[in-house]
């Protein structure tokens, strides 16, 4: 059996993962509990690295390494932040429902794991985020996977 493809090619690549994330920014831009963070406006250059990052992490480009700094780059971003737990969420809740109004494949198998991936980054990012966090200084940007359930290809 061939190994299956990698969550940013089941996707779409690049331009799934950017109309994706474009919908999102748009929501979080309207979202009076996000909004804030960015304060009221998410730039084009935010949206195009956040872009970057999670087609890396999904099996795509390094790019966010290699351009931006990679994981030190993206810690760096969220400290001090104080990230709260209904922020998180908020995030995670907008994260599903733009997946759904960008058209991104609806299959469990992708769903399940692009929505691990966010639970697990946001809830890092809450700790990471805190005043008082002792994050991990050095490490590798994630490459995520499909976990126990890999896309069903007849």
């Amino acid at each position: 059996m061939a190994d299956p493809p990698t969550i940013y090619a089941w996707a779409g690549g690049r331009e799934a993962f950017e109309r994706w994330l474009d919908v999102f920014y748009d929501l979080v831009e309207d979202d009076e509990l996000l909004a804030p963070v960015f304060e009221g406006q998410v730039t084009t250059e935010h949206r195009d690295h956040v872009t970057a990052w999670w087609c890396e992490v999904m099996g795509g480009p390094g790019r966010y390494t290699a351009e931006h700094g990679g994981y030190e780059h993206m810690l760096a971003k969220h400290r001090g932040l104080a990230v709260s737990d209904d922020q998180r969420l908020r995030f995670v809740t907008l994260l599903s429902r733009a997946a759904d109004l960008a058209g991104l494949p609806a299959d469990p198998e992708f769903r399940a794991a692009i929505m691990g991936y966010a639970e697990w980054g946001t809830r890092l990012a809450v700790e990471n985020s805190a005043p008082d966090a002792a994050p991990v200084a050095h490490a590798p940007v994630p490459r995520w996977g499909w976990g126990v359930a890999p896309p069903y290809e007849a």
